[in-house]
């Protein structure tokens, strides 16, 4: 096995200039970095990654922490994450934490031992005190979470803001009992997204009603089972925000088993407008979320944070979200007269 003596020899160099070289030592010639690549690929060298890292404190590795990663947008985030990471020089470990406290420190302590050089946190589990105390050993980066008290970048969704144009677009549309969805993951900007919701039914006069809320769904199954049980409600909600493009699927599905006509008896808005919004029929309302943005903004921001060794800097990256408006919503009766 070659080593990085005898690289040296056959590029006529000294053991510190191919050193350098390999550390990527800012005052080394082209030219000899070009005879050490040369004698590399001649002898089949690899360097010690490992032992490089030990003696610059740098992994060239970044952590990215997600609840699911069969969730479609935590796949999108972390197919852009990866992308951008890789063009900066770095490597990406995806942590799947499924909603676990001890999970999500387990993996922070990959920063506290050195084996990762920041963190990417797309959920937060534990208390933020407890996630605090990891910045003494590197950066976190906060996407799609918005922690009011917490000392570092956050990348995130303007939620109370989509939770707003959700609900009025159902509004304009005639919709009085309109049903509301949340997968049960609690955090700021869960709350925010249904505040903004709530804030549009109140400007309509309209109370929210907490039997049309429906917790802890996110699977097309959990979306038959919520059509299931709107059938068996006194006031059967004329529109429904499902929070997942999965359960208006399965929404869809079910309702039109039981011969509802789509949208006139129920009109539907998903989120995360996944490929199969446009396949089933009707074609899924659903909301637009900038997730090239974000993910390609974190990684710019905690790329930063590793090299000027700053932690702690309290930051707001806000992106808004949109919606794509198709069948699902778009009713042919007139429902102002109807609820």
């Amino acid at each position: 096995m070659s080593t990085i003596e005898d690289v040296a020899r056959l590029a006529g160099l000294s053991r510190t200039t191919v050193s350098r070289v390999l550390n990527d030592h800012p005052y080394v010639s082209d030219e000899k970095k070009k005879l050490v690549q040369q004698a590399m690929e001649h002898l089949g060298y690899v360097p010690n990654s490992a032992a490089r890292s030990l003696r610059n404190q740098k992994s060239q590795i970044i952590a990215v922490l997600i609840p699911k990663i069969s969730t479609p947008f935590f796949s999108q985030l972390i197919e852009i994450l990866e992308m951008a990471a890789s063009a900066k020089g770095y490597q990406l470990i995806i942590c799947q934490t499924q909603f676990s406290k001890q999970k999500e420190r387990s993996y922070l302590n990959l920063l506290k031992t050195k084996q990762v050089d920041g963190v990417i946190m797309t959920s937060i589990e534990n208390d933020w005190s407890i996630i605090d105390s990891y910045l003494n050993y590197g950066p976190i980066v906060l996407c799609n979470e918005v922690v009011e008290q917490a000392e570092i970048p956050m990348v995130f969704i303007n939620q109370t803001k989509s939770g707003y144009m959700i609900a009025k677009h159902l509004l304009e549309r005639g919709h009085k009992h309109i049903a509301y969805c949340s997968n049960g993951y609690i955090s700021e900007g869960m709350t925010a997204r249904k505040e903004g919701f709530i804030k549009a039914l109140a400007e309509a006069g309209i109370h929210f009603q907490s039997k049309l809320h429906f917790e802890r769904v996110s699977t097309v199954n959990d979306g038959k089972h919520i059509f299931r049980e709107m059938e068996n409600l006194n006031i059967c909600p004329t529109a429904i925000f499902t929070g997942s493009d999965a359960v208006a699927a399965g929404i869809i599905s079910e309702a039109k088993k039981a011969g509802w006509s789509l949208p006139d008896d129920l009109a539907i808005v998903g989120y995360d407008n996944m490929e199969l919004t446009e396949i089933i029929e009707p074609m899924v309302t659903t909301v637009i979320l900038p997730v090239e943005e974000m993910a390609s903004k974190a990684m710019d921001v905690i790329y930063e944070k590793i090299h000027k060794k700053q932690f702690r800097s309290f930051e707001k990256h806000e992106f808004a979200s949109k919606l794509a408006l198709r069948d699902s919503t778009m009713f042919r009766r007139n429902l102002v007269a109807t609820s």
